[in-house]
């Protein structure tokens, strides 16, 4: 895939514009989290929409510090992962999960984004939600995986500064490869100027 055909990556600010129109939605809990689910954790329309409260819970049945995805809900054998958890996200999680412990046929094992048509959502209802999202706000290139590639990038981008190497990222994405990582991340002309007239 070729950089030019490749969702956009959003800016910080990009993303704020995004998120204070969620809370104008029907649904604004939900629709932030699914949000945050791409941009924060880097997670797949898939991943998404087959992620459980079982996967982000602890023993206790609260909120824990990590997402726990498993390899079903993941694109393959190997791609399920350890994600930490984004405090932002943790908050939200932990506000929808009161209102969903409210019903009294909930479990940790039903799925975290629902519809009103049903508790199952799949993939395509995922990029459904982003298409019509950036549509409406006028984002263009924008797609489902633009939230997975801005996470990339970001993460690619300050590695180093905790001490980290890119296969670190590799993990966190859930690659096999890390030239698929490779490819998802923005090139920075500025960047390379400047690293040039460091080195």
């Amino acid at each position: 895939m070729s950089i030019g055909k490749q969702a956009k990556v959003l800016t910080d600010k990009q993303q704020n514009l995004t998120l204070a129109h969620l809370e104008t939605t029907r649904y604004p809990l939900r629709n932030k989290i699914i949000f945050l689910l791409s941009f924060k954790e880097g997670l797949r329309a898939k991943e998404i929409s087959k992620l459980a409260w079982g996967m982000v819970c602890n023993s206790d049945g609260k909120i824990a510090d990590v997402i726990n995805l498993s390899n079903n809900a993941s694109k393959g054998k190997y791609s399920g992962r350890i994600i930490p958890l984004h405090k932002e996200l943790k908050i939200l999680l932990a506000d929808l999960l009161a209102e969903k412990q409210k019903d009294e046929y909930f479990s940790l094992d039903k799925p975290i984004i629902t519809t009103e048509r049903g508790e199952h959502t799949t993939p395509q209802v995922i990029v459904n939600f982003f298409y019509n999202l950036y549509k409406t706000i006028g984002f263009n290139g924008c797609s489902s995986h633009s939230g997975r590639r801005t996470f990339i990038t970001n993460a690619a981008k300050h590695i180093s500064l905790v001490g980290g190497t890119l296969n670190d990222v590799r993990l966190l994405a859930g690659h096999s490869s890390l030239a698929t990582t490779q490819r998802y991340i923005a090139y920075d002309t500025e960047a390379q100027r400047k690293i040039v007239e460091m080195s």
